[in-house]
């Protein structure tokens, strides 16, 4: 998602473009809401973002201020009404917000909501969040406050009124939020520092895990909304959902999971011709692998750029027939070699199991799986689609189990240890959730019940 103040320049565009550079953090539907002259303009469709807008789409979009989004669902189905930005009527004018994450105590919110006559068409949090906003006095910023005291969970929030553009982060700071300046006038707000740099503006500063900002054209005007609890970024982030061009705890992705290549050839060692990286999340890793094992790299798996990421797709048919499409093995670089085969990590399995299976077919001798992250058991309630546990290959098997479940030679993770060592930071600033169940923000009993309930097996 982004938030643009820019008087004077093509604001769609420049949305557009950022959406574009964020198009990795979802693709099943686009959404642009624009400000002109005090009247508020949304636009959103499910598709990438070159489905959803065209020359007179983008055209029509006009004003000095607007935010955009792309969708990835962790709640509510893929249909239009969950699109995003999503709107709501504030005052008799009305609001659109873009949401990163997921909130833990909805239930309670949309029973309170519903009790006051409040009507709700989608099935997401962040409609709720639209909503809230809307029931609140004063500037939008005072209003983002407010609601900030009201929810929890994680969340990364732009939103836009007649009169403002905002942004807001939850006190742990869980999803990322980077501040940008394009130049004397015009300030952005994203998801993610590549954003930026797609739009030629120069990295601020973060979005402070517990503060609301109002996104001026001649600056940002903050406030510490939340007293600010112990970071939690999401590791998550660093392993496989960012792109690797985008800055997190200042540095690199790219450099990050090269680091963690390194970990891993230090941890588990392995006697092998070629190492592989599985494109795009897998490379940089499997650079590090190389450097550090003095085993050569090389690209022995040729990704087709127009499939989309498996992982992010919204239902596991549609995951399944993406994988089928997604990589083609280059014979002449695998046949009758060992190749280490590094991935960042194994969620359902699905994607592992069919990727060993085409480089055996395609001649390799053994396939030594390395994977750059621990073995993921717990699902996230944070805004990554891990929901159940049932869901998840190594919730309940060894990883020997895991190895032979997806037919490799030899399959070994990255260590917690190996994780934090490759991060930088101690782990207590980084949520970890998914490897080791301890959640930092509280989860309704009910929820971890129906997720936990039936593990694989």
């Amino acid at each position: 998602m982004v938030a643009i103040n820019a008087p004077g320049r093509d604001i769609s565009r420049l949305v557009y473009f950022a959406l574009h550079a964020l198009q990795h953090r979802g693709q099943e539907s686009a959404g642009i809401a624009a400000c002109d002259a005090g009247h508020l303009t949304i636009l959103r469709d499910l598709g990438l973002v070159n489905d959803v807008f065209d020359e007179p789409a983008l055209r029509s979009l006009t004003g000095d201020r607007a935010i955009g989004h792309v969708r990835y669902s962790t709640t509510g189905a893929n249909k239009w009404d969950n699109a995003q930005p999503v709107g709501h009527t504030r005052n008799d004018t009305l609001i659109a917000i873009g949401h990163n994450g997921n909130l833990t105590n909805t239930d309670e919110l949309r029973d309170e909501l519903a009790a006051e006559g409040t009507h709700l068409t989608a099935s997401t949090d962040s409609e709720l969040i639209a909503a809230l906003l809307a029931r609140e006095p004063g500037s939008l910023l005072d209003a983002a406050a407010a609601v900030m005291q009201r929810i929890s969970g994680a969340y990364s929030v732009v939103a836009i009124s007649n009169a403002e553009v905002v942004a807001f982060r939850d006190a742990h700071g869980v999803r990322p939020l980077a501040i940008g300046r394009i130049d004397d006038e015009s300030y952005v707000v994203a998801s993610e520092t590549c954003a930026l740099e797609q739009l030629g503006a120069t990295f601020e500063r973060d979005v402070r895990p517990g503060e609301a900002v109002r996104i001026l054209s001649d600056g940002i005007e903050g406030r510490q909304a939340l007293p600010m609890a112990a970071s939690r970024l999401c590791s998550f982030e660093s392993i496989y959902f960012a792109r690797p061009d985008s800055r997190l705890a200042g540095r690199t992705v790219w450099e990050t999971r090269h680091e963690m290549g390194r970990q891993l050839a230090r941890e588990s060692p392995v006697d092998a011709d070629v190492v592989v990286g599985l494109p795009d999340s897998g490379t940089p890793a499997a650079i590090g692998f190389a450097e550090e094992s003095g085993i050569p790299f090389a690209e022995a798996v040729v990704r087709n750029r127009y499939v989309g990421r498996s992982f992010i797709r919204p239902d596991q048919e549609m995951r399944q027939q993406g994988i089928r499409l997604k990589f083609n093995p280059l014979r002449s670089v695998i046949e009758g070699k060992r190749l280490v085969v590094v991935d960042d990590s194994i969620v359902r399995g699905n994607t592992t199991r069919q990727t060993v299976a085409m480089l055996e077919e395609a001649g390799a001798a053994e396939v030594h799986m390395r994977i750059s992250s621990p073995p993921l058991m717990w699902p996230c309630f944070y805004g990554i689609d891990m929901p159940s546990r049932q869901e998840l290959i190594a919730a309940d098997r060894t990883v020997d189990e895991v190895k032979e479940a997806i037919g490799a030679t030899t399959l070994s993770y990255l260590s917690l240890d190996g994780l934090d060592a490759a991060l930088g930071r101690p782990p207590e600033g980084y949520c970890r959730a998914c490897f080791t169940g301890d959640y930092p923000i509280p989860v309704p009993e009910a929820s971890v019940k129906l997720r936990f309930e039936t593990p694989v097996g």
